[in-house]
């Protein structure tokens, strides 16, 4: 366990609720799942304390080979620069909506997206609860659960899968999440800044999506400003924003 946690990269899991009521103020940064790299030694062990009992995790709990959406994000940035991934503000992505036929691709989890979305969006999230219960996953969740986070996220494997069955290469699409991220460079931030739908936007530029365009302030603030928003309790055709 020690080394899990000694090891914990900066992702964490994002906040459930994105409806401009519940909102007190902006996001920081959209927050990742936790990646955890663990010590590959079949000798290694690790104990968690629950309650009156003990649960021994005795295994060689090495991670994965590191999968495209956890490349370094100054690798992401220079493909999402190279390949001209362009990023627009709430108003302008409703104009492209509206009169070129983009589609909104909404990365957060479902409950979420089901909670509040821009009307017209479609929803494949990028990372999903954890699933497994490999000696990997178990340490993972052993992870979490030290912070006091019991629904740790996982990157979603059917996420290319998903998009394709619903976007073909060449159509139009803005990618959102929370907060959105940005490729710009600041004083504080010389890189810009990760989020879910920038690496989504990564994972399909490399996957041959050629006219992907990215969130610029997230869906936060879509709906602090006001604009068009659904949910799936609503029946078709009806809408509601935030005046």
């Amino acid at each position: 366990m020690a080394a899990a946690l000694s090891s914990i990269a900066q992702h964490r899991s994002c906040s459930s609720h994105l409806h401009p009521n519940l909102y007190t103020s902006k996001p920081a940064h959209d927050h990742l799942p936790f990646s955890c790299t663990m010590i590959s030694s079949a000798k290694s062990s690790s104990r968690l304390r629950s309650g009156s009992g003990r649960l021994m995790i005795r295994s060689a709990t090495t991670k994965p080979a590191k999968s495209p959406a956890e490349e370094d994000w100054k690798i992401k940035r220079e493909v999402l620069l190279q390949k001209r991934v362009r990023s627009v503000d709430v108003k302008e992505a409703l104009r492209l909506q509206k009169e070129n036929n983009f589609v909104i691709l909404d990365v957060r989890p479902e409950a979420e997206f089901k909670e509040a979305h821009p009307p017209g969006a479609i929803n494949v999230q990028i990372y999903r609860l954890i699933k497994e219960w490999t000696a990997w996953d178990i340490a993972r969740r052993a992870a979490f659960a030290f912070f006091g986070i019991f629904s740790g996220t996982e990157e979603n494997p059917e996420f290319l899968q998903s998009v394709g069955s619903q976007l073909s290469k060449d159509a139009k699409v803005i990618v959102a999440c929370t907060a959105g991220g940005t490729m710009r460079p600041t004083q504080n931030l010389p890189e810009g800044q990760q989020s879910r739908s920038l690496i989504a936007a990564y994972l399909l530029v490399l996957n041959g999506y050629a006219n992907v365009y990215h969130l610029e302030g997230g869906l936060y603030t879509w709906f602090k400003e006001g604009l068009p928003v659904v949910s799936e309790e609503e029946s078709p055709g009806t809408q509601e924003s935030d005046s």
